[in-house]
């Protein structure tokens, strides 16, 4: 990843443009061929580095509630977690940390029991 793509990174998740031709637009700022440009995402993404391009909301501002978990994993026990954790589409990011907790993750739902039901199917 070179400083071109940490400008794209930067300009995706910051001020995706909201108009027909989107990656003309940020490759234009960016003094990029729009081709160049999709490329270069397309190569991010399958490298990872980009999940994937969305609008992000606020869930308060739409009476939706959301809220960050954490949970200590024993690591023979990470991979299961991980498949049980990604398999609800509720919940927007899980990711490994060093220290203890060790595992952290955002649910977002309509409201605060169906987010409870989901920390305890996880906990069981």
């Amino acid at each position: 990843m070179d400083n071109k793509d940490r400008q794209i990174i930067g300009l995706i998740s910051a001020h995706f443009p909201l108009d027909i031709k989107p990656f003309l637009t940020i490759a234009r700022k960016l003094d990029l061929d729009e081709n160049d440009l999709i490329e270069r995402v397309k190569s991010l993404k399958n490298n990872g580095l980009i999940r994937r391009i969305g609008a992000t909301i606020d869930p308060r501002k739409i009476g939706w509630f959301s809220t960050l978990c954490t949970a200590d994993v024993p690591k023979d026990k990470l991979e299961v977690f991980s498949k049980t954790v990604n398999s609800y589409r509720e919940i927007t990011h899980n990711y490994e940390r060093t220290g203890t907790p060790n595992c952290w993750f955002t649910i977002i739902v309509q409201d605060k029991i169906k987010a409870l039901r989901i920390i305890s199917e996880i906990e069981n």
